[in-house]
């Protein structure tokens, strides 16, 4: 009997078994519920400390480099804009300052872009997310629009209060202030970034008289979208879900990066602390919660490295403040390793090692790879030649029996003046060359791209194969300054 009490229990009958599979859905759908979960705001408390004034200096250089960027003006000589940092599409090339960036040389920008990626990752394994923390764009808006909520609304507290409050004059009044101001910061950005691309002084006063082309208006208002949206609304769930680079960055950090670190070696085990209370057999976090409060992801430093840490410094400051009231030395939380920790649970010194191989290896590449730009930059002409030969037909048989190769030549002239160019052919003998220019010097405008069909005709007698290696040479008669490039001639087969 007790067997089968034991089969029946092991066995459920139908009904039992509808119920228990209704209850194992109901737990799966709870889970499932789980995994989604409502934002809850964030109100980050104002705090003082040196990294918080380390972020305002650095708020104040970043934006101001971006809104005053456009107006700078630089001498380029006659024929040439003056704004110092100009991405003109219509003449399809970049200025900066006294660079100029042909489409041909959209190598520079490839290698600026690697070195700006290789700069981050050296910046990343030293000492964590800096770029997250200080100069990030979507840090430095968030911040910008944190300080105009407090401005207006007050500190966290005040915030909270006003969020929970029924909605009055005061609260209406308060929250359009706001908005109204997110809108204007928005406004500005989007303006600044249109000011890149056309004369800055000449397309403000076409946007104030509303002459500008649309497409200025298009991106305007775009870009007061996207800062209205991720500045003012979105903030710390960009850093979070949209950003990829906080997955990213675990591949950059070891032992001995420097992060933002709560010393669990010193504050554990945690505990409120009053007045005249002893520190024996105790840690010296008071969890107080401070950390928290501040943090503009709000997480708890105390949980070690997460994602949602942006390395913002702001829990340090919270974390010495108070560390002061209560008499203890300040750093409890601080820019720390995870191997100084274990080494000084061990009693051995802390220590920083900045040289490491992976290190080594991303300063190697950067250098490198500056190198390679310095020196094509220094050494770079102001001509350039490129010549395509005629596919179909290869050649051609004149009346006269001589053989006929087609060509075009692309003559840059990066120089602010005209430049006149000498065109010869090497490796024939006596060709006879006679240009679209229908004179044997080609003329170029300054800072502009020509085209000339060129063709090269020969004796047939003077042929000795099907294929025959030439060269283009291009003299600039100002400068003396030579390009070569090598081509083909074809003939029939001998």
């Amino acid at each position: 009997m007790l067997d089968a009490a034991l089969q029946e229990q092991q066995t459920p009958t139908p009904d039992r078994q509808l119920v228990e599979t209704a209850d194992v859905s109901a737990v799966n759908r709870s889970e499932t519920r789980a995994l989604y979960q409502k934002r809850q705001q964030i109100y980050a408390k104002s705090v003082r400390g040196g990294f918080r004034r380390l972020k305002w200096i650095l708020m104040a250089v970043t934006l101001g480099i971006y809104y005053l960027g456009p107006w700078l003006r630089w001498d380029r000589g006659e024929n040439a804009p003056g704004q110092a940092i100009l991405l003109d599409f219509p003449g399809r090339r970049f200025y900066f300052f006294f660079i100029e960036i042909w489409p041909q040389e959209v190598y520079y920008i490839t290698g600026l872009l690697i070195i700006a990626a290789i700069s981050l990752f050296l910046a990343t394994s030293l000492a964590g997310r800096l770029w997250c923390g200080y100069a990030c764009p979507q840090t430095v808006w968030t911040d910008l629009f944190m300080a105009f909520d407090r401005l207006v609304e007050g500190d966290r507290v005040a915030r909270m209060h006003l969020d929970k409050a029924p909605w009055s004059a005061n609260k209406l009044a308060r929250k359009v202030l706001k908005h109204g101001i997110w809108v204007i910061v928005g406004v500005l950005t989007g303006g600044a970034w249109v000011f890149y691309f056309a004369d800055a002084p000449t397309l403000a006063g076409q946007l104030w008289r509303f002459e500008a082309p649309m497409v200025a208006y298009i991106f305007i208002a775009l870009l007061t979208f996207t800062t209205y949206l991720l500045g003012g609304l979105a903030r710390e769930q960009v850093c979070i879900y949209m950003c990829p680079w906080p997955r990213i960055q675990g591949a950059m950090l070891d032992e001995e990066t420097l992060t933002v670190t709560y010393r669990s070696d010193r504050g554990e085990p945690r505990g409120p602390y009053r007045k005249g209370d002893s520190w024996q057999d105790r840690g010296q976090c008071v969890d107080c919660r401070q950390c928290i409060v501040v943090c503009p992801t709000g997480i708890d430093i105390r949980d070690g490295l997460q994602l949602e840490c942006i390395s913002c410094g702001l829990c340090i400051d919270a974390c010495n403040n108070v560390m002061r009231r209560v008499g203890q030395k300040t750093g409890l939380v601080a820019y720390d390793t995870e191997g100084n920790i274990e080494r000084r649970q061990r009693g051995e010194p802390a220590r920083f090692r900045p040289i490491r191989v992976r290190t080594l290896v991303y300063a190697g590449l950067v250098v490198l790879v500056g190198a390679v730009m310095l020196v094509a930059l220094l050494t770079r002409g102001g001509l350039d030649v490129n010549v395509l030969r005629d596919r179909n037909p290869l050649f051609i048989t004149l009346s006269d029996g001589s053989i006929r190769n087609g060509f075009t030549v692309k003559i840059l002239n990066k120089r602010h003046q005209e430049g006149t160019f000498e065109l010869t052919v090497e490796g024939l003998k006596n060709p006879h060359i006679k240009t679209s220019a229908g004179q044997p010097e080609l003329r170029v405008p300054p800072d502009m791209l020509r085209s000339f069909r060129v063709f090269v005709s020969l004796p047939a007698a003077s042929l000795t194969s099907e294929s025959t290696p030439i060269r283009f040479v291009v003299r600039d008669s100002q400068s003396a300054e030579t390009s070569l490039n090598d081509s083909t001639f074809r003939g029939p087969k001998q």
